[in-house]
């Protein structure tokens, strides 16, 4: 990744805050240069003091990333002020709790142009500059959800797994080119970010992450591993291996599960207040950090495994069970 006399560039969208804020911070401490892209002006300069105070260089960008033509126009600018882009890192995302029938089309719309097509953005113009420059690495941000859709988050489970359809499908051509370029996707477990605080809400109570919960810094090591060795997936915490091998495995049951589960466990006691701002359409002026309100329930540390180390495991689990009770059977009819 590192380009001779220069320290190596990563992009990050959804940088003002939650994930993508603890992400630059990592990448700040390893002395990268940060571009930092979000809406909210004021928090991507607190972003950027972050950076440059834990010892990276750091460029802000405004910029919506439903915005094809914003987000090649970072990409260019990263590249003129820099001279190359080793790491780009979609994580943008907005989200709107409900259920399906109080979603109206142009809320589905926003969506899906900011959490789906804005990863396409991004990766487009990454890849335009990366197939230029002959290297780099683009890490597309998803989620357990990418698997395993739950009810109140429709829109956002959608988008989240029509990224996965899209990196699938770029990843083979890639291939069938011969590309140098690597492209991963990381999937998160729940993580206490202010989305809870600022998402669209048309539930009754205010929406919260469902248990266990992790703290943005510890998600944000993982990711930053995960950029170095770009495997095909990452499964970031046992609760994604869970909900991604279960949804696989027994998709009836998890239905189930998620109905009697998931339903209640995404709204806390706090009472929605309808006035409040959201940033469905229009980021929130607000002074927020990394972390959400849920520090009082989040676990500070959190594994990772790659997909494919998990299937094998699971595949290896599956055969041996299989062995053992077949020799069980034959030590019985004996």
């Amino acid at each position: 990744m590192n380009r001779p006399a220069s320290k190596p560039v990563v992009v990050i969208t959804g940088a003002s805050a939650g994930v993508g804020r603890a992400v630059a911070q990592v990448f700040a401490r390893k002395g990268w240069r940060v571009a930092l892209v979000a809406r909210g002006l004021a928090r991507l300069e607190a972003t950027a003091e972050d950076v440059r105070r834990l010892g990276g260089e750091a460029l802000v960008f405004p910029a919506d990333v439903a915005d094809a033509d914003a987000v090649n126009d970072v990409a260019d600018k990263v590249q003129a002020a820099w001279g190359g882009i080793d790491v780009w890192i979609n994580n943008a995302m907005v989200t709107v709790f409900g259920p399906v029938s109080s979603i109206n089309p142009d809320e589905f719309r926003r969506v899906t142009d900011v959490t789906y097509l804005g990863q396409v953005h991004g990766t487009q113009a990454a890849l335009l500059h990366m197939r230029r420059q002959g290297h780099g690495t683009i890490v597309c941000v998803g989620s357990a959800l990418s698997y395993r859709s739950i009810p109140l988050q429709s829109a956002y489970c959608g988008a989240k797994a029509a990224v996965r359809g899209f990196v699938d499908a770029l990843r083979s051509e890639l291939i069938h080119d011969g590309s140098p370029i690597r492209l991963s996707m990381v999937h998160l477990p729940a993580v206490n970010t202010p989305q809870f605080d600022w998402a669209r809400c048309k539930v009754e109570r205010q929406p919260r992450p469902v248990a266990p919960v992790f703290e943005p810094e510890a998600v944000a090591a993982q990711i930053y591993k995960g950029c170095l060795t770009a495997p095909r997936e990452l499964w970031i915490g046992r609760p994604t291996v869970k909900t991604i091998i279960g949804g696989l495995l027994v998709p009836a049951l998890a239905d189930r599960l998620a109905a009697s589960q998931a339903y209640e466990g995404q709204m806390d006691r706090i009472p929605h207040n309808p006035s409040r701002k959201d940033n469905l359409f229009e980021p929130v002026d607000l002074d927020v950090a990394a972390r959400g309100r849920f520090a009082g329930e989040s676990l500070p540390a959190v594994g990772a495994i790659s997909g494919t180390a998990a299937r094998v495991l699971i595949a290896g689990v599956g055969i041996a069970a299989v062995t053992a009770l077949a020799v069980a059977r034959r030590q019985l009819r004996r």
